[in-house]
């Protein structure tokens, strides 16, 4: 073995190791959510103390009152015997009935015979049978049968006396601690009025980071806020819920000036566009003036992509889209077209998206197969937590090194395909901001066919 060998199973003993090593194990089996964390915070600590409180009370007290209550027994019963053995006259038993029962509360009796009861089984936890046992074989040294198991008031001990055997009866509560459950019944009791009073304070901390949480998950799908949503709770919550509102605000306004920024440029070069179509309409024909037109259609073409992009901007109320119904529209569309469709879903068609928003998407990915391929397969999947559409066809594909720059607003391949049939590089790029709005992404892989594959992932 070598030296760096030996160095290494050094460090796998350590005691570091093994803590890293408990430590992913906990993190793997402990709840992940702050309600439940919250929780084990409250209620580890006080399982713990109430743990510790009631072994050491156990320990120390009980067992010691018992001790003491069991010891104050054995001698009263040691001094019965005491007494029998100097008056053994039968005229004298009376009378030591008569003390036992008036001072020392035991019942007192003798029988025939040395032969006592088998013993019974001792239960795994009886503290009074154990330690009454211990005392009686300590202090009085003689053979014994004692019953001190049950719920009886009494406790039954037999000892052999010369040729009879002594039976006395003592008073459970004499021998045995028996009111010290009350402390425990506090003790759990107390606890359990804390965890009630823990978990309804706790519901109401975590509610507001629930409806924060909620608010943030239905912005970054694309969603209206939660109606009535305002920052409630700790200070620290209602801080945290104030900076997400602004921060909402600051991206809507920043959205909507790029689309009004948008729509206004394009809608002033629309106009300047007409006057250019209007004056070449004026001048004749010609070479010259076919190639001006021609200019005009591409720049016409470009706004019109332009526009596009500052359409998929605008906010639009969630609703239910048929993904069965538009897969079929589709569908008839690659029939014109001569392009083979075919399609397949797995869950309910009906999804809650932005429909118009959705629907451009999905007919954006598909008439780019369309204009590529000549077939294209797409399987949708619609789980508990994702929607999932890919798209592939045996086109041309787009090589991988240029896969993420054609999601860049006015990127164009010059000898691959393109999403965008006017050249203006936006199609990929409004197909992915129309599904970040929803929350999901749009990605770009080989396809089994030997085309592309675009996979739409959006949550449910």
């Amino acid at each position: 073995m070598t030296l760096f060998d030996q160095i290494r199973r050094d460090q796998d003993r350590s005691p570091a190791t093994g803590l890293k090593g408990l430590s992913r194990w906990l993190r793997h089996r402990l709840p992940t959510g702050l309600y439940a964390r919250s929780l084990l915070i409250i209620l580890l600590p006080m399982l713990i103390l109430q743990t510790v409180v009631a072994f050491v009370f156990m320990e120390r007290h009980w067992q010691l009152v018992t001790e003491r209550l069991s010891e104050a027994v054995t001698r009263d019963i040691a001094a019965v015997i005491e007494l029998l053995e100097r008056y053994p006259a039968e005229e004298d038993f009376a009378n030591i009935v008569d003390i036992a029962a008036n001072q020392l509360n035991l019942i007192v009796s003798l029988e025939p015979g040395t032969e006592l009861p088998r013993p019974r089984p001792r239960p795994f936890f009886s503290i009074l049978d154990q330690i009454l046992s211990d005392e009686i074989a300590t202090r009085i040294r003689r053979p014994f049968w004692i019953d001190a198991v049950g719920e009886s008031r009494l406790v039954e001990v037999r000892i052999v006396v010369g040729d009879q055997t002594l039976r006395i009866f003592a008073p459970r509560n004499a021998a045995y601690a028996s009111n010290t459950h009350i402390f425990l019944v506090w003790m759990v009791s107390t606890a359990l009025v804390l965890i009630v009073i823990s978990i309804l304070f706790l519901r109401g901390q975590i509610r507001p980071i629930l409806a924060l949480a909620n608010a943030a998950e239905s912005f970054g799908k694309g969603q209206r806020p939660p109606e009535g949503f305002s920052p409630r709770g700790a200070d620290e919550v209602r801080r945290a819920g104030l900076a997400f509102i602004l921060m909402r605000e600051r991206i809507e306004r920043q959205i909507e000036q790029r689309t009004a920024m948008l729509a206004g440029v394009s809608h002033d070069l629309r106009t300047i566009l007409t006057r250019f179509r209007l004056q070449l309409a004026l001048a004749g024909d010609g070479p010259e003036i076919d190639s001006l037109n021609q200019d005009v259609d591409d720049m016409q073409s470009m706004l019109e992509g332009y526009l596009d992009f500052a359409k998929g901007e605008v906010e639009e109320d969630v609703g239910k889209l048929d993904l069965a119904d538009l897969l079929e529209r589709v569908k008839v569309d690659f029939t014109l077209h001569d392009r083979t469709l075919n399609w397949t879903l797995d869950g309910d068609p009906l999804v809650s998206v932005r429909p118009n928003a959705f629907t451009r998407l999905v007919t954006n990915l598909a008439s780019n197969a369309r204009r590529y391929a000549h077939r294209l397969d797409v399987d949708v999947r619609h789980g508990a937590k994702w929607l999932v559409i890919t798209f592939d066809d045996d086109g041309p594909g787009i090589p991988k090194e240029s896969r993420d720059d054609v999601f860049k607003p006015f990127y164009r391949l010059d000898e691959a395909r393109n999403l965008d049939a006017s050249g203006t590089g936006l199609g990929l790029a409004i197909a992915r901001d129309i599904a970040r709005s929803h929350g999901g992404n749009v990605t770009l892989e080989d396809s089994p066919l030997g085309g592309l594959r675009a996979t739409i992932r959006v949550p449910v």
